[in-house]
């Protein structure tokens, strides 16, 4: 998985494979994005080929370190078989999704 962060505060973008192995660079950037001010996040998921269960667990973990700073995370543009996941685990009823 690579992740392109703005310093802008514009989106954070994710592409190619989120797995178990990509817990490392996923945890810093949480950690990042949350230590930075701002009302919401907004990751992009259109160019995220794959997730699995743990890269969805990742997600939720992220979910729970925004409540814990008074933020929202917005998921953006899933696609493929990121949204078939999605739909299956009804995640859109977990997260804001923006399509």
């Amino acid at each position: 998985m690579q992740i392109h962060m703005d310093n802008a505060g514009g989106p954070i973008a994710m592409s190619g494979e989120f797995t178990f192995s990509d817990h490392v660079p996923f945890k810093q950037m949480v950690t990042e994005i949350f230590a930075a001010p701002g009302r919401s996040v907004v990751i992009d998921l259109s160019k995220l080929d794959f997730i699995d269960s743990a890269g969805l667990g990742m997600l939720l973990l992220a979910r729970d370190e925004a409540k814990k700073n008074h933020r929202e995370l917005i998921l953006r543009r899933p696609s493929g078989q990121v949204k078939r996941m999605f739909a299956v685990t009804k995640f859109n009823t977990l997260f804001t999704v923006e399509e």
